[in-house]
C-alpha cells in the first residue's frame, strides 16, 4: 500500500465522522515525511528483521513488562515510530484462591421482563452458590429505584437468604445504572482494607434512563470507584444496550465488559467473573509513558489514555494469573540530530501486587539510533511490530465501520471495511485471520435483512476489534 492510499483511507474516515456529527471535517493531519514504519514502498520485500525484546521483571513482582520499537533507527527530522508493549501476569499460585468483596448489581427494569430476567436470576443464584464463607457479597437490584441487601460474609445461611431474595425479583421501572453503582460503592467501601480484591459486577440490558444518563458522568462515577480500589465490570445482555457505554465503563473501571446476546450465557459469564476476581494477581494497573521532547504526539491505539505534560497515562484492567494486555503506541517525532541514541519512550507499569498487598511497579526504556540514511531505517525495521501496528491501524477503521452499521449507513460502513482490508493487505500473510474475519463480517452484513440482524453484526465486529487491539478483558 502506498502513502497516498493510506492518507486517502485516513481522510475518508475523518470525513465520514464529520458528516455523521454534522460538523465540518477537522483540519488535515500534519505532513509526515517518514512513514516507513508502516507503509511498504512499491516492490519492496517484507521486513524480515526481528529486533531483541526489552523485558523488565522485578524481583517478586506480579507483572512482567516487555516491548520494542518498530525499528532500530529513526530518521532525523519528522518521522513516525511505533512501540509495541505487553504486560503479562505471573501464573497464579496453585491452590490459592483470593477472598473477594463483591457487589452484584442486577437490572430489573421493565425491559428485562421474561427470559432475560429469568436467566439473570439463575446466573446470580449460581454465583452465590460458588462463594466461600471467606467472601462477602452485597446484592443490589435496580429499576427506577434501587434496593440493597447489604454486604455480608457468604455463610451457608446468608447464601440461602440471598437465593430466596433473588428468586423473588420481578421487573419494574426504568434503568438507573448510576443508582445501582452508587449503592455498590457504598456497600463495598467499609471492607476495602480487609479485602485485597473488591469488585462491582453490573448487568444491564438497556440505556440509562434514570439517575445519571450522560456517558461522561457514568465514566466519572466508575473512575472514582476505581480510584478507591473498587473494580467495575459492565455486562450488557440482549440487543438494546449501548456497547460503547458498557465497554467504556469497564475500561475506566479496570474490569471486564460483556456483550451477551443470549441471556442463557449469563451463568457462564458470572462464573468467569468470579474466577477472574479470585485469581487476581495485580489490580489498579496503570501504564505511564514518559515522552522526550522530540515526541510531538502519542496515542495508544484502541485504548483510552490521558496526557499530562510529557506523561501519557493508560488505565488497564485487573490481571489474573497468566493474563496479559498488549498495546500499540503511535509516536510522531521531530528530531534534529544526525546520530546517537534517542530514548523514544520510557514505560512504567504501576499496580497493587495482590499476593504481597503492596504497591509495585516495573519499567523499561525503548531507544533507537538517529540517522539521516533512509535506507538504513528501512533495512532495520522489526517485522513483528510492523504487523502489530498494521493490525491496529486497520482495526481503527473496523471500529468506525461498526458505528456506521448501527447508524444504518451501509455505504460508509462498507467503505470503512474496505479501508481496513487495504491496510491489512499490506501484511496479508501475517494478517490472514483478520482478512478472513472481514470476509465473514461483510458476508453477514450483506445478508442482514432487518435492524436486529444489523445490530448483531455491528456488535460482533466490535468484539473482534477488542481482540485485534490486544485486549483480553471481554466476554
Amino acid at each position: 500500500m502506498n502513502r497516498t492510499l493510506l492518507l486517502l483511507a485516513v481522510g475518508g474516515l475523518l470525513a465520514v465522522g464529520a458528516l455523521v456529527v454534522g460538523k465540518p471535517p477537522p483540519p488535515p493531519l500534519p505532513p509526515v515525511t517518514d512513514t516507513s514504519h508502516t507503509v511498504a514502498q512499491p516492490n519492496e520485500p517484507e521486513a524480515t528483521v526481528t529486533l531483541p525484546l526489552a523485558t523488565s521483571t522485578p524481583k517478586d513482582g506480579a507483572l512482567t513488562l516487555s516491548g520494542k520499537l518498530s525499528g532500530a533507527y529513526v530518521q532525523s527530522g519528522p518521522s513516525e515510530v511505533f512501540a509495541w508493549l505487553e504486560l503479562k501476569a505471573r501464573p497464579a499460585e496453585a491452590g490459592r484462591r483470593v477472598p473477594v468483596n463483591l457487589a452484584l448489581v442486577i437490572d430489573r427494569s421493565g425491559s428485562m421482563s421474561g427470559q432475560k430476567l429469568a436467566d439473570a436470576k439463575r446466573a446470580a443464584t449460581e454465583l452465590v452458590s460458588r462463594l466461600s464463607a471467606e467472601d462477602r457479597l452485597a446484592f443490589i437490584d435496580y429499576g427506577t429505584d434501587v434496593k440493597v441487601l447489604p454486604s455480608r460474609l457468604a455463610t451457608e445461611e446468608v447464601r440461602r437468604e440471598l437465593m430466596l431474595a433473588i428468586s423473588q425479583l420481578h421487573d419494574d421501572g426504568s434503568t438507573n445504572i448510576s443508582g445501582g453503582l452508587t449503592e455498590a460503592a457504598r456497600a463495598l467501601r467499609p471492607h476495602l482494607r480487609e479485602y485485597r480484591v473488591s469488585r462491582a459486577i453490573l448487568l444491564s440490558d438497556g440505556q440509562p434512563t434514570a439517575g445519571l444518563v450522560r456517558e461522561e458522568d457514568l465514566y466519572g462515577l466508575v473512575r472514582s470507584m476505581r480510584d478507591e480500589g473498587i473494580t467495575v465490570s459492565a455486562l450488557g445482555v440482549g440487543g438494546d444496550f449501548q456497547e460503547g457505554l458498557m465497554r467504556g465503563m469497564a475500561e475506566r473501571g479496570g474490569g471486564f465488559s460483556g456483550f451477551i446476546d443470549d441471556s442463557a450465557r449469563l451463568a457462564e459469564v458470572f462464573s468467569r467473573e468470579l474466577d477472574q476476581a479470585t485469581s487476581t494477581v495485580a489490580r489498579g494497573v496503570e501504564l505511564e509513558l514518559v515522552l522526550p521532547p522530540e515526541v510531538t504526539t502519542a496515542a495508544v491505539l484502541g485504548v483510552p489514555s490521558t496526557r499530562q505534560g510529557n506523561v501519557l497515562k493508560v488505565p488497564l484492567y485487573d490481571l489474573s494469573g497468566d493474563q496479559s494486555v498488549q498495546m500499540v503506541v503511535k509516536l510522531t517525532l521531530q528530531t534534529s540530530g544526525v546520530g546517537g541514541a534517542l530514548d523514544v519512550v520510557s514505560a512504567r507499569a504501576r499496580y497493587m501486587d495482590v499476593a504481597r498487598d503492596v504497591a509495585a511497579d516495573t519499567g523499561l526504556k525503548l531507544s533507537a539510533q538517529l540517522t539521516t540514511d533512509a535506507a538504513l531505517v528501512r533495512a532495520n525495521l522489526d517485522r513483528d511490530v510492523r504487523v502489530h501496528a498494521t493490525r491496529a491501524l486497520g482495526t481503527q477503521h473496523m471500529v468506525a465501520a461498526a458505528e456506521e452499521m448501527k447508524r444504518g449507513n451501509r455505504q460508509a460502513a462498507r467503505g470503512l471495511l474496505d479501508n481496513a482490508r487495504k491496510i491489512f493487505g499490506t501484511s496479508a500473510s501475517a494478517l490472514s485471520g483478520e482478512l478472513a474475519d472481514l470476509d465473514q463480517t461483510e458476508a453477514a452484513y450483506g445478508n442482514a435483512s432487518d435492524e436486529e440482524e444489523i445490530r448483531r453484526e455491528s456488535r460482533n465486529l466490535y468484539k473482534k476489534t477488542m481482540k485485534n487491539f490486544g485486549q483480553n478483558n471481554s466476554y
